[in-house]
């Protein structure tokens, strides 16, 4: 199947700016461009997708340049947004845009790299204005979605006049390294079509560009995929960690799996025909869920960050988190408040400080009916201390009650 037809089946096309495109992506090698502001440290995995269409581009012999935005990102996108953002100062942005470079590095090893403040941070006003800005008409500008879906709710001339910055980043890889193709979210269509119409205007009729956007994705009860309650998933470590990640996907529900697996992984589709046989005949089984939490923890973190998120997945069903390394057991836990204590505490009071009891009484019973563990141990005696002499790594105590209810005592040094 051609290029465009393997994307269409794995949900991951949504439009083209021209018929052309299909073909031209089958005869010719283009060089295409995805781009990410460095409005925070790390992507989260809402912004994947697009990175994952670039695989596939890249699979099939087309050359990779992955932008940063260190000068749009000291404006920032109003597209998608609902007010106006806080802008960042320069120091900030330069650290996100490190940050990205790294993260998208990974993401696509074989792409070119480019930060957009090398070109923006050379204009003149004046001179931006005489070159650029005599090509942007008010109607067309405010004719697109991402400004109209704002004019109520107010927006900047700062952010109006982003897609006019996007537009010479294009016309700038297009000039300068033979970018003829940029790829985005469907919410960038309108920045996507006004860099061509600038390349358009700029260069002549004669010179060919192309866009191509992905569909935002949905679950399939129609809300937002990738947002939780507790906020974003990101791809950094420090910010979702890899057992953390590798939670989310090993959760997705039934009706969501198969179409992530396409989405996200590289997986051949025959290969996710059989996983979603396997979903329909044994759900219990979860096998689909596991593949995609495997492939794509091992995609953004590794084989180490994979081992890591199984071992705790592991230790935690079976109990066992004395063989968690100090690492591993900071992280299975890192979403719950310890209660941090100097010197030693008794087992009846962590219970309550843990709130995994209401009274003294309440913990007394509990540990009658051997419903509580302390670092993996059914407890038997409702008079036992914990120290720091027999804590996890002399700082840590995990306290179960039933399956699924944890908490951790920490003792301060």
């Amino acid at each position: 199947m051609t290029l465009l037809e393997e994307l269409r089946a794995r949900g991951l096309f949504y439009a083209a700016t021209d018929d052309a495109l299909e073909e031209k992506l089958e005869t010719d090698t283009l060089t295409f461009y995805l781009g990410a502001d460095a409005s925070a440290d790390s992507l989260h995995i809402g912004h994947l997708v697009p990175y994952v269409v670039a695989r596939h581009l890249a699979s099939r012999g087309h050359k990779a340049i992955l932008l940063i935005g260190g000068g749009t990102g000291l404006i920032g996108d109003p597209s998608g947004k609902k007010e106006e953002r806080s802008l960042l100062d320069e120091a900030d942005v330069a650290h996100n845009a490190e940050a990205l470079t790294t993260q998208v590095q990974t993401l696509l090893p074989e792409g070119t790299i480019v930060n957009n403040h090398d070109w923006i941070k050379n204009y003149s006003l004046i001179g931006f204005l005489r070159t650029h800005g005599k090509h942007f008409g008010i109607n067309q500008m405010l004719a697109k979605d991402s400004v109209k879906t704002r004019l109520e709710s107010g927006l900047s001339f700062a952010e109006f006049t982003y897609q006019i910055l996007q537009s010479v980043d294009f016309l700038e890889l297009h000039k300068n390294h033979g970018c003829t193709l940029q790829i985005g979210g469907q919410d960038q269509w309108g920045n996507i079509t006004a860099g061509l119409e600038l390349i358009r205007r700029a260069e002549g009729a004669e010179a060919k560009a192309y866009g191509m956007v992905a569909p935002l994705l949905t679950k399939a009860d129609g809300t937002k995929f990738g947002k939780t309650e507790e906020g974003a998933v990101w791809l950094s470590p420090e910010r979702t960690s890899p057992y953390a990640f590798y939670q989310h996907f090993i959760n997705v529900d039934d009706a969501d799996v198969i179409a992530r697996l396409k989405q996200f992984t590289m997986l051949p589709l025959t290969a996710i025909a059989d996983l979603e046989r396997t979903t329909d005949e044994s759900p219990h089984l979860r096998e689909a869920q596991r593949t995609l939490a495997s492939e794509l923890t091992r995609y953004i973190h590794g084989e180490a960050g994979l081992q890591q998120a199984v071992n705790i997945t592991e230790a935690l069903f079976n109990n066992d988190v004395m063989s968690l390394s100090e690492a591993e057991l900071t992280m299975a836990f890192e979403g719950i408040d310890a209660y941090e204590v100097q010197g030693e505490v008794s087992l009846l009071d962590a219970l309550i400080k843990c709130n995994l009891a209401s009274s003294r009484r309440d913990a007394r019973t509990m540990i009658n009916q051997n419903a509580i563990t302390l670092n993996g141990d059914k407890v038997e005696d409702d008079t036992a201390v914990l120290t720091p002499k027999r804590a996890l790594y002399g700082t840590t105590h995990v306290l179960r009650r039933g399956k699924k209810r944890y908490g951790v005592v920490r003792h301060t040094r």
